[in-house]
C-alpha cells in the first residue's frame, strides 16, 4: 500500500492514514528516493500511523522525520506478535537510519557432533547446520568453543579430525600420543567403547557432568573387580577431572538456560552486554554497540536488541534485563512461539539472578568506556590530520590502496576505507591484478584505481575525503592521472612515503593538490591514524594475496599431473566441491570419482602429499 508518489512536494499524512486498517501490521516510511527512514509495528496501524500526523507537537527528531517522508507501506499480519517479528526482520534487512539497530549479529559458533558413523567426530561449527549430527550452543566467542573442544579431548578423548585424514590414516597421530585421542582410526579402541565416550560427551555438553560422574564411578568399581586396574585409574583420574570442572563452571542459581542483559548508554553510545547460561554452566559474554537515534533509552534499546538477536537464533527460556521494556508479555509471547517453548522475561529479580544482572551491567559499563576512549583517541587523530592538512572540515573518509605478490605472481590490490569512527571493514575491496607485467606495481595500482573509482562515478559508492597512496611523488602523480582521466574532483590524493632506513614514524606525507611535503613527526597524531591505515591496506593485501597465491599453485598442481585432462579434472573438482577438496582427499575417495582409477588416484594422493 503507498501513501503517494515518491516525487510528491508534500506528504499529505491525515489523508493517508483515513486509508488504513485498524489491523495489526508493519509500517515502512520511505524518503523522496525510497531510502527506508523508519519501519515500526503496530497492533492497530490507523491509530498508530495516525499518531506521527494528528498529534499537535511532536519531538524534534521525530519532526525531522516527518518532514522527510515521501510514502508509507504497510503490511497487515495476523497478530502483534507476528508485526514485531517481522518488524525487527525489516530492520536487520533495511537498516532505517531512525530505527535502533544491531550492527554487530555475526553467525555464532557452535560444537558440532557428527552422527550415524561407528566413530563420530566433535569439531567447531560456524553457519547453516547442514550436516547430520547434533548441535551444542551458540557459544558466545570462538575462544568459549575451543576451551570446550580441548576439555573434550582431555577427558572423553574423541577424535576431531577432518574425516579425510580419519580415513587414511596407518598409524596413531601425536594427539593419540599426548592422550587426547583414542586413536580409532586405526583401531586401537572398539566401537562400542568408543560410543560410550561420545555419549558421555553429549552428555557433558548437555550440563548433565553429574551423570556422567555417576557413570564413570560404576564402570570405575566394574573395572576393579574384574582386575582392569589400569583402565580403573584412567577412569578416577577422569572423574577427579570432571568434578573440579563441575566445582569450576557451573553456576549456583542459574537454570537450565538463560541469558542476562544489561544496557547502559552514554554520549551518544549504546551497550548491551549479554551473559550467556547454558545448562546451568556460564560460558561467557558479549558486548553489542547497536546505532541509536538521538532520544533512545536503556528500555528501548533492550527491547529493540532483543527483537533483533533472538529472531534467528535460539531463545533461552528465561531473559534477566537491567530496565523493564515496554509491551513485554507481547515480546515474550511472540519468541516463545517462535522458540516453541515459553520464555520469561524479567527485570526486578532477586538473589542469584540479581548478582547475574549486576555483572551484566558492569560488562556493560566497562565495555562501553573501552568503547568511548577509543572513538575519542580516533576523533583526536581525525582531528589533528584535518589541521595538519589545513583543511576546513573533519574528513569523514579515507581510502588507502596497496599492492601485494610474490615476484610478479598473484597481484592483488586492496582498497580500506576508515571514518571518524574507525574502519569500515564493510565496505573493504580487493582486486585481482590481470593483463601487466608481473612485478609492475604502477600499472598494478592504475589499474586498481581505475577499477575502484569508474564504479564510484557510476554511483556504486561514496567519494572518499582523502585517497591515501602508500608511496612518493610517482605513485601521487599516477593517481592524479588516473582520477583526472575518469573526471574525478573533490577528492584530495595524499602520499605516504616512507622515512629514511623505513623507520616508521619518520615517514613523509606529498600532498597531491599543491606537491607539498610535510613532515610530522614520530609525534604526530595524524600519522598514527595514517601508519595504521596504510598497514591495514597491507595486511589486507597480504591476506588476499596469499589466497590467491595458494589457489593458483594448488589449481597448476593437478592440471600437471599426467593423465588427469580437462574431463577428469572438472569431475573431480566437481565431486569434492573444488581443488581444497581433492587435495584433502584420500585415495580411496578419490578412486570413487568417475574415470579415475585406483592407479590414478594414488598419483593424484602424491601429487598434494608427496
Amino acid at each position: 500500500m503507498s501513501g503517494s508518489d515518491a516525487n510528491a512536494a508534500i506528504f499529505d499524512g491525515k489523508a493517508f492514514v483515513r486509508t488504513l486498517s485498524t489491523s495489526p501490521g508493519v509500517y515502512r516510511m520511505l524518503d523522496a528516493r525510497g531510502e527506508p527512514l523508519y519501519v515500526g509495528k503496530a497492533g492497530n496501524l490507523k491509530k498508530r500511523v495516525g499518531s506521527y500526523f494528528l498529534k499537535p507537537a511532536l519531538q524534534p527528531r521525530i519532526a525531522s522525520m516527518i518532514a522527510q517522508i515521501a510514502r508509507i507501506e504497510v503490511t497487515l499480519t495476523r497478530t502483534e506478535g507476528e508485526a514485531l517479528l517481522l518488524e525487527a526482520q525489516l530492520i536487520k534487512s533495511l537498516k532505517p537510519r531512525y530505527n535502533i539497530l544491531l550492527r554487530d549479529d555475526k553467525s555464532y559458533p557452535y560444537i558440532y557432533l557428527s552422527g550415524e558413523e561407528d566413530f563420530p567426530r566433535i569439531a567447531f561449527h560456524r553457519g547453516a547446520k547442514s550436516g547430520k549430527g547434533e548441535y551444542f550452543g551458540p557459544y558466545p566467542s570462538a575462544w568459549a568453543v575451543r576451551e570446550s573442544l580441548d576439555l573434550m579431548q582431555k577427558l572423553f578423548r574423541v577424535r576431531q579430525c577432518e574425516d579425510s585424514y580419519f580415513r587414511n590414516r596407518t598409524r596413531p597421530c601425536l594427539q593419540y600420543q599426548i592422550g587426547r585421542c583414542s586413536a580409532p582410526c586405526v583401531g586401537l579402541i572398539g566401537v562400542a567403547e568408543y560410543q560410550e565416550s561420545v555419549r558421555h560427551a553429549a552428555m557433558f555438553l548437555r550440563g548433565k557432568s553429574s551423570d556422567v560422574i555417576e557413570e564413570l564411578g560404576t564402570a570405575m568399581e566394574r573395572a576393579s573387580v574384574a582386575l582392569e586396574f589400569e583402565k580403573a585409574a584412567r577412569l578416577r583420574d577422569s572423574i577427579a577431572t570432571l568434578k573440579r570442572l563441575h566445582a569450576q563452571v557451573h553456576v549456583r542459581g542459574a537454570s537450565a538456560d538463560l541469558d542476562a542483559l544489561a544496557c547502559r548508554i552514554e554520549s551518544g553510545t549504546a551497550c548491551v552486554s549479554v551473559l550467556f547460561f547454558r545448562n546451568g554452566v556460564n560460558l561467557g559474554s558479549r558486548d553489542f554497540f547497536p546505532r541509536l537515534p538521538v532520544d533512545a533509552d536503556e528500555s528501548a534499546v533492550l527491547a529493540a536488541f532483543i527483537a533483533q538477536y533472538y529472531l534467528d537464533k535460539p531463545v533461552p527460556r528465561e531473559l534477566l534485563l537491567s530496565h523493564s521494556v515496554e509491551e513485554v508479555e507481547l515480546l515474550a509471547g511472540a519468541l516463545g512461539e517462535q522458540a516453541g517453548h515459553s520464555v520469561e522475561i524479567k527485570a526486578q529479580v532477586r538473589g542469584d539472578r540479581a548478582h547475574f544482572v549486576e555483572l551484566a551491567r558492569k560488562n556493560a559499563q566497562a565495555a562501553l568506556v573501552a568503547r568511548l576512549a577509543s572513538q575519542q583517541t580516533i576523533h583526536e587523530r581525525f582531528e589533528s590530520l584535518r589541521e595538519l592538512l589545513e583543511l576546513g572540515d573533519m574528513p569523514q573518509r579515507l581510502e588507502c590502496f596497496d599492492i601485494s605478490h610474490t615476484m610478479g605472481e598473484a597481484t592483488v590490490a586492496s582498497c580500506v576505507i576508515y571514518g571518524p569512527e574507525g574502519p569500515v571493514k564493510s565496505a573493504y575491496r580487493r582486486f585481482n591484478i590481470t593483463g601487466i607485467e608481473p612485478g609492475d606495481d604502477y600499472a598494478a595500482m592504475r589499474q586498481a584505481l581505475e577499477r575502484r573509482y569508474k564504479r564510484l562515478q557510476a554511483g556504486e559508492g561514496v567519494l572518499p575525503d582523502i585517497l591515501l597512496i602508500d608511496g612518493g611523488k610517482g605513485q601521487v602523480t599516477q593517481a592524479l592521472e588516473v582520477l583526472a582521466d575518469l573526471g574525478v574532483s573533490g577528492v584530495l590524493v595524499l602520499g605516504i612515503a616512507k622515512g629514511p632506513e623505513r623507520r616508521s614514524g619518520h615517514e613523509s606525507l606529498i600532498r597531491g593538490d599543491n606537491g607539498k611535503v610535510l613532515w610530522p613527526g614520530p609525534e604526530s597524531p595524524a600519522l598514527h591514524l595514517l601508519d595504521a591505515i596504510r598497514d591495514e591496506a597491507h595486511r589486507f593485501a597480504i591476506t588476499g594475496h596469499r589466497k590467491r597465491r595458494e589457489k593458483a599453485r594448488e589449481k597448476s598442481r593437478i592440471e600437471e599431473i599426467a593423465g588427469v585432462g580437462a574431463k577428469r579434472r572438472a569431475a573431480l573438482l566437481k565431486h569434492f566441491g573444488g581443488i581444497g577438496g581433492v587435495a584433502a582427499a584420500g585415495i580411496d575417495e578419490l578412486a570413487q570419482v568417475n574415470g579415475v582409477s585406483r592407479e590414478m588416484a594414488a598419483n593424484i594422493y602424491a601429487a598434494f602429499h608427496g
